[in-house]
C-alpha cells in the first residue's frame, strides 16, 4: 500500500513525516510526502498571535486531505487547534518526543539583569516574565535554523527541545527548562495524524502506530484547551505526565494586560475529565 502524507516543507516537518513513514513501513505501507505551504510559512515576520495562532500552520495541510490530494496529514500537535475540523479525525499519536522548552545561548540562572530574550510565543514570554520581570522580550519567527542564526543578536532565545534533538543540532549553551520552571505548550513534542473520518480502513492502519500513553497525555492537555476556549488569545499552557499510575496535569494561564498568572497542578485517572477540571478551576478564578 502506498499513501500520500500532507506535510509542511520545513526540515522539522519533513523529519516528522519520515519518522511516521519508518513506523508504517513494517506494516507494508509506503509513504510519499505531499509538501504544502501554509499561511504561517508564507508570513514569517508577523507575531503568531496576530495572524491566527495555532491554525496558521495546519489549515492548508488539512485541506490537502479534505481535497483528496493526500490520504492523511502529519502535524506537530502543538500547532493543531483543539477543536476538530468537520470531516477529519485525529486518529493516531505516535510516541511523543521531549515536550520541554529550552533556552539557547545562556543558562536561565546566568541571564544578566534586563537581558534580551527572543521568542515568538506569548506563553513562553508570560511564564518567563513571571520568573524574571526584568527581562526584555523580542519577536522571533522562522524555521529552526533561521531562529538559531538570530540567536547571536540576543542574550538567549527559547525554542522546543525536541526540535534540536530531531534535527541533530547542537547550538552550544542549552538550558532545558523543566515543567516546574516552564509548562510546555499543549501537544508539544507530539505528532498527530489526521485522516478523513469516513476512511475507517486507513484509520485502522494509522492506529497501529499510536502510543497509548502519549495519546492519554495529549487528550488531557487538549481537553483543557477546549474547555478554556479553543480561540483563547491569552498565554496558555498544559502538560500531562504519567506518575505512579495516574495522570498529572500542570496548567498555566496568563493575562498580558493585567500580568496575572494562574497555575494549577492536579492528578486523575480520566484524561478528558482531568483537563475539564483544570479548566473549570481556572475559569472560576477568572470570572
Amino acid at each position: 500500500m502506498k499513501l500520500r502524507a500532507a506535510t509542511r516543507g520545513s526540515p522539522l516537518a519533513l523529519w516528522q513525516t519520515s519518522y511516521v513513514a519508518a513506523l508504517l513501513q513494517p506494516l507494508g505501507i509506503e509513504v510519499e510526502p505531499v509538501i504544502v505551504k501554509t499561511f504561517g510559512d508564507q508570513d514569517q515576520t508577523s507575531p503568531l498571535h496576530t495572524i491566527g495562532g495555532q491554525g496558521v500552520f495546519v489549515k492548508e495541510v488539512q485541506h490537502a486531505v479534505l481535497n483528496h490530494r493526500a490520504n492523511f496529514a502529519v502535524h506537530s500537535l502543538k500547532d493543531l487547534p483543539s477543536l476538530p475540523v468537520e470531516g477529519l479525525s485525529l486518529v493516531s499519536v505516535p510516541k511523543r518526543g521531549d515536550p520541554r522548552d529550552t533556552l539557547v545561548g545562556c543558562r536561565l540562572e546566568d541571564l544578566p539583569t534586563n537581558a534580551n530574550i527572543a521568542t515568538g510565543s506569548v506563553r513562553r514570554k508570560a511564564q518567563l516574565s513571571a520568573l524574571r520581570p526584568d527581562l526584555n522580550f523580542h519577536e522571533l519567527r522562522g524555521n529552526i535554523e533561521t531562529r538559531l542564526a538570530k540567536a547571536k543578536n540576543f542574550d538567549a532565545i527559547i525554542m522546543a527541545s525536541v526540535a534540536l534533538e530531531r534535527l541533530n543540532l547542537n547550538p552550544g549553551i542549552v538550558d532545558i527548562l523543566e515543567p516546574n520552571v516552564m509548562i510546555p505548550q499543549v501537544g508539544q513534542g507530539a505528532i498527530g495524524l489526521e485522516c478523513l473520518t469516513e476512511d475507517k480502513e486507513l484509520q485502522g492502519a494509522l492506529e497501529q502506530i499510536e502510543d497509548r500513553e502519549s495519546r492519554l497525555r495529549v487528550n488531557a492537555e487538549r481537553q483543557f484547551l477546549i474547555k478554556i476556549g479553543a480561540d483563547c488569545s491569552q498565554p496558555v499552557a498544559s502538560h500531562a505526565t504519567i506518575e505512579a499510575g495516574q495522570l498529572r496535569l500542570r496548567s498555566f494561564l496568563g493575562n498580558e494586560e493585567t500580568n496575572q498568572v494562574i497555575f494549577d497542578d492536579r492528578t486523575g485517572l480520566e484524561p478528558e475529565l482531568l483537563g475539564e477540571e483544570a479548566a473549570t478551576a481556572f475559569l472560576s478564578k477568572i470570572n
